[in-house]
């Protein structure tokens, strides 16, 4: 799908698996203080075919977002038990940064969200990365706290929670 902004997005299956590993660990390398897990986590012994492929199967909305034919982002989605939708894994690349990739990829996972139910949308944002902080609040979401995914030794996290709508049964 395309919109107004020139950004395309394409939702990934398990056999697009080599396009998610070469911008997670793009991603890993140029951001590392930006997620929860490493560039170590998944090379070695877990960079292999059957890993990504399970890591697409096991978190079930995967986005990549180009811009002029190139990949420019990367988002997932998952839903917990209770509802609640979380949006992971997010990064857009340093040139596409400030061009509306990110915005569409928040819309995209927000409009899943809806589309499976969920009541919330959560994630987890370093507490210094005030751009990410600041295209959160854009669309909506607000402050929740100290995020469940910060660790002791590991740097501060907050919990960004966005209310979602439900869509009226026709």
């Amino acid at each position: 799908m395309q919109d107004l902004t020139g950004v395309e997005l394409r939702v990934l299956t398990p056999d697009d698996w080599r396009l998610w590993r070469s911008l997670r660990l793009e991603a890993l390398r140029e951001a590392p203080f930006a997620f929860g897990s490493t560039l170590a986590d998944w090379e070695g012994p877990r960079d292999t075919e059957n890993d990504w492929r399970q890591r697409l199967l096991q978190i079930p909305y995967n986005v990549v977002a180009f811009r002029r034919g190139s990949p420019a982002g990367m988002v997932s989605g998952a839903v917990h038990g209770d509802k609640t939708a979380e949006l992971l894994s997010m990064w857009v690349a340093p040139v596409s940064r400030g061009r509306r990739v990110g915005d569409a990829l928040v819309e995209s996972v927000r409009e899943w969200a809806a589309a499976v139910a969920a009541h919330q949308l959560m994630l987890s944002v370093r507490a210094d990365n005030m751009a990410a902080i600041a295209l959160y609040r854009r669309h909506g979401f607000q402050d929740a706290g100290k995020s469940p995914d910060e660790t002791p030794d590991g740097p501060a996290e907050r919990l960004m929670v966005l209310t979602l709508v439900p869509t009226p049964w026709p």
